[in-house]
């Protein structure tokens, strides 16, 4: 099968962990342990979050004057290069030898109209107390919204619209390449007003469920997998009466409600995909990720189910 493996952020940067390079490079490792056992059987694709990855080198930037700051997408285009790198290393070192990896910078249309511009949502960074939270955004005249119990940046992200790289991916999945593409959603790109040629960076981070989504549809990938920190999709998540979802059908997923900063996005991506592609789309924690490819762990997702099932 084709294969599409999103990994959340928290499969490089936990909540509550140091932000470092060898905190980095540890959980790297874990993934491509993970990952690894697939490549035998499958042709794989992996994207990745970058969102406390962004955050640390926007904080690094604070060096400099305001108006010599990085922009964002410039930013996340050195995240797909740093975690690319980590993922790609760490995975040749368990595949054999003559397993060809790719990583590549993958940048992606947006459009200047998207009322994501007008409502920043997307968290990036660490998470602060209010009072420091305060303190930066008077500072830096950043935005900031609650996140749990903890305060954290919140910037503009539009839908993904075009990824521009998508003919290279395809060439390099018929050489046999594991390809690491459209890592944080891509780096946001737009046409300047006025021209039709002059792509420039945009000021954004573009979700990376619904990136991920678009870049499975594109692959005509048979499996979309979102990587997370949960074993599967939860009704009623930290109360007596949760309970997890094993297989369902697209509109299944209406009758229930899930949270806009976690596993929502997830859900509407995998859904999407499921109803676009007619192909299967699951949702599981990294660890299970074998058992999500046979069908068995996480929340499994397809028009072809004849309903819901519970795990048990």
């Amino acid at each position: 099968m084709r294969v599409v493996i999103a990994l959340g952020g928290n499969a490089l940067l936990r909540r509550g962990e140091p932000m470092t390079a060898d905190t980095q490079r540890r959980n790297a490792r874990t993934a491509a342990r993970a990952i690894a056992p697939l490549a035998a059987e499958h042709e794989l694709v992996i994207t990745h979050g970058n969102g406390p990855q962004v955050g640390l080198l926007a904080l690094q930037g604070a060096a400099y004057k305001p108006e010599e700051a990085y922009p964002l997408d410039v930013l996340g285009a050195e995240t797909e290069g740093m975690i690319g790198y980590m993922l790609e290393q760490e995975l040749g070192n368990l595949l054999p030898f003559e397993q060809p990896l790719a990583t590549l910078l993958t940048m992606v249309e947006v459009d200047a109209a998207d009322p994501g511009f007008q409502n920043p949502t997307k968290f990036v960074g660490p998470v602060y107390e209010k009072a420091e939270a305060d303190r930066i955004a008077k500072e830096k005249g950043w935005g900031f919204k609650q996140d749990g119990e903890k305060w954290r940046r919140v910037v503009a992200s539009p839908a993904p619209k075009r990824i521009f790289e998508i003919r290279p991916v395809r060439w390099l999945l018929e050489q046999r390449t594991i390809v690491i593409c459209a890592g944080g959603g891509g780096i946001p790109t737009m046409y300047e007003k006025g021209s039709d040629r002059k792509l420039i960076g945009v000021e954004a981070v573009i979700d990376k469920d619904l990136c991920s989504e678009l870049l499975a549809r594109e692959l005509y990938a048979d499996l979309l997998i979102m990587a997370t920190d949960a074993e599967a999709v939860c009704t009623d998540w930290g109360k007596p009466s949760q309970k997890a979802i094993h297989q369902a059908r697209p509109d299944d997923f209406k009758q229930f409600s899930f949270p806009a900063g976690s596993m929502g996005p997830k859900v509407d991506a995998a859904c999407h995909f499921a109803r676009a592609s007619g192909k299967t789309a699951a949702i599981g924690a990294l660890a299970d990720i074998a058992g999500l490819v046979r069908g068995e762990r996480g929340t499994i997702i397809s028009e072809n189910f004849a309903g819901l099932s519970w795990h048990t």
